[in-house]
């Protein structure tokens, strides 16, 4: 039974671990996006728009466009807890805990469609 508290701390520590690096580059990136913004005094966009599209965002990374860089650091937070899911699924996988992996993959796919149709409107 040690075995399998071990195994269960190693994975919320892998977790939390995950997170806190999701959070902390996500704030780095948006600093960093932030920073070039008021040295440029350009977001890289005219008008008022900005990037909405991971298209759209990435063809912004590679030019170094202000609003696409935060744009991307916001992307990056989105994304943190969707990979917490996907870490959890496998480690419920591999303990064959089904009923928890049937619950995360049903939360996974309703993040999933969740995304789609906020590309879609």
């Amino acid at each position: 039974m040690t075995e399998k508290k071990d195994e269960m701390y190693r994975v919320e520590l892998i977790v939390s671990a995950l997170l806190r690096i999701g959070v902390v580059l996500s704030a780095i990136i948006i600093i960093f996006g932030l920073v070039m913004l008021f040295v440029t005094g350009e977001t890289g966009y005219p008008g008022e728009t900005y990037p909405t599209s991971l298209t759209a965002i990435f063809s912004g990374l590679s030019t170094l466009k202000p609003y696409a860089i935060m744009m991307f650091g916001l992307f990056c937070l989105i994304l943190t807890p969707v990979l917490r899911v996907v870490v959890s699924l496998f480690t419920f996988l591999k303990e064959k805990d089904y009923l928890y992996v049937g619950i995360t993959g049903l939360v996974l796919v309703i993040l999933v469609i969740s995304f789609l149709i906020g590309i879609k409107a």
